[in-house]
């Protein structure tokens, strides 16, 4: 997934996330984009996730939440997406990853 430009690799889990209709290649793409360079593309590929989630209702979540959670972790500048993908993925999956984590960051962030 390195190839492509940065616009062209942010885009790319948004589209697949709501438009592909095979939702193990839409997870398998976004989770893929995690690990990138700019953590644009990575922060987008966590809200990938999350439209895969709302449009095919389905994820791995031995896969998902750890990925999640280590963005949340390490993301500074785009959090705030992050902390939307998860929250946006616990609603349409009924999970309940990372509420404590989110919770603190968002604490942090009104300080």
């Amino acid at each position: 997934m390195a190839s492509g430009s940065k616009e062209e690799r942010m885009l790319l889990p948004l589209r697949v996330g709501e438009y592909c209709h095979d939702w193990k290649k839409s997870q398998d793409i976004c989770l893929s984009l995690i690990d990138d360079d700019e953590e644009a593309v990575r922060a987008n590929a966590a809200l990938g996730l999350a439209y895969v989630a709302r449009t095919k209702g389905r994820l791995e979540k031995h896969q998902v939440k750890p990925a999640l959670l280590m963005l949340l972790k390490t993301s500074q500048e785009y959090r705030w997406r992050i902390i939307d993908a998860i929250e946006d993925i616990n609603m349409f999956l009924d999970w309940k990853i990372g509420q404590k984590a989110v919770e603190r960051f968002k604490n942090e962030s009104d300080q």
